[in-house]
């Protein structure tokens, strides 16, 4: 029993000895730093740790919304809205960079401090560490600025495959695409083509023997996009669309849909909310490789859709919502309705949830094939399959609780407490 207590003391005198730390004249000094709630990464609280990084929007004195939008060069914007609430309120910024599209990872996030040193200066010129502040400029001005010999025009071109495989399974993928856009405040223009080719094999042994099943999917694409800032509310353009499709049984396609857009916002400020109608009408031309369901070879067809788009960037989180309906005119009960929705939300102090779902009555699958389809192909989807409905979603919940503070990066022993590099690769 002595042992056990002896223990015990031991453990708990550890514990303190390790939990609390002196205080120190940088410690009282921080008491006095900005408050801030954003989305930090170990780089950002390292390169500015002249604020407090608060977990709860609550407890900050400034909280910044961060967007991002596709650039016409094919880089990207960013943009940080600084909003200051408490002894801050009424004050508010924006501020914006963008990236080459050959930007790296250390250019991209060096911008991303810059810009973030300079909107919080506002907010630090209020507390006692203003006086610690030195604001330098590091570059001389041109006197001169040089033309866009391209005229606003980016061209990429990209190719990827992969093989893998083990004794009784191998698979090939290959694609590649080219694209060519001009984006401007007055039009907004994108060429896309490319193909992909996916090949599998797989070995299936059993008692009797062994034998295999080859199966392969193949697409050619050609999209465009044109559009014309009529103000800013309105935009006009259309779509021009042609390929061929193995799973879909198309052998050759073209699509021709005008439309007209209109949204409630102005497009000016779209980073933070949108609510946008767009309306289309055209012809499609469909070349079918195999007979369908409703003995057809091949179609003129004429359709419409009607789609509405929401999205809103607030301090209490974001929502994306999207529903559109298209149907054939030659025939009304060949439609489809879907809709997505994604939702990020901050609830309560410490508690977020976040859902996807996506979901689509489907009855405009004119190019079906006609009979049986193989199990084959059942089993692999290398067929379209027939369907009346479609459904993805998934949700989470986070709940964080403990001190207010996230200021200290510990890289030791990897990534666990928030230390450590991590490298993401995404569009």
């Amino acid at each position: 029993m002595k042992r056990s207590i002896f223990i015990i003391s031991f453990t708990l005198i550890a514990f303190q000895s390790f939990s609390q730390e002196p205080v120190t004249t940088a410690d009282t000094l921080r008491k006095d730093a900005l408050n801030v709630f954003m989305e930090s990464t170990d780089f950002i609280r390292k390169e500015i740790p002249y604020v407090n990084y608060v977990r709860d929007i609550k407890d900050a004195g400034v909280y910044i919304i961060s967007t991002s939008q596709n650039t016409g060069s094919g880089g990207k914007e960013y943009t940080y809205f600084f909003v200051g609430q408490n002894q801050y309120t009424g004050m508010a910024d924006t501020l914006s960079f963008a990236t080459r599209p050959d930007e790296t990872e250390e250019g991209t996030r060096q911008k991303e401090v810059n810009t973030l040193k300079m909107g919080l200066m506002r907010y630090v010129a209020k507390t006692p560490l203003a006086r610690y502040m030195n604001i330098t400029f590091t570059e001389p001005l041109k006197e001169t600025v040089s033309t866009d010999k391209w005229n606003s025009w980016v061209f990429r071109s990209s190719i990827y495959g992969y093989m893998e495989g083990e004794k009784s399974r191998k698979q090939r993928y290959l694609s590649g695409s080219v694209t060519a856009s001009r984006i401007t405040e007055n039009w907004k223009v994108n060429l896309n083509t490319g193909l992909s080719q996916n090949d599998s094999k797989f070995i299936i042994t059993d008692s009797t023997g062994s034998f295999n099943i080859n199966a392969s999917n193949s697409s050619k694409y050609f999209n465009s996009l044109i559009v014309k800032s009529l103000n800013d509310h309105w935009s006009a353009g259309g779509t021009v669309n042609m390929g061929s499709s193995s799973y879909r049984n198309e052998q050759f396609s073209l699509s021709v849909m005008p439309g007209i857009e209109y949204d409630i916002y102005p497009y000016s400020e779209s980073t933070r909310h949108q609510m946008r109608l767009l309306y289309t009408f055209g012809y499609n031309y469909v070349d079918y490789t195999d007979t369908t369901i409703y003995n057809m070879t091949w179609q003129n067809l004429w359709k419409h859709s009607l789609s509405a788009s929401y999205e809103v960037v607030q301090k209490w989180g974001s929502i994306n919502l999207v529903a559109e309906y298209s149907n054939y005119l030659h025939d009304w009960s060949k439609n489809n309705l879907s809709m997505m929705l994604y939702l990020d939300l901050r609830i309560a102090k410490g508690l977020t949830v976040s859902f996807v779902g996506s979901g689509s009555m489907v009855h405009d699958q004119l190019g079906l094939v006609k009979g049986n389809r193989s199990l084959d192909e059942v089993l692999l989807q290398r067929k379209e399959q027939a369907t009346q409905f479609e459904y993805f979603t998934s949700f989470g919940f986070t709940y964080t609780f403990g001190s207010i503070y996230n200021n200290v990066v510990n890289p030791r022993f990897g990534n666990s407490g928030g230390g450590g590099i991590s490298i993401s690769i995404s569009d």
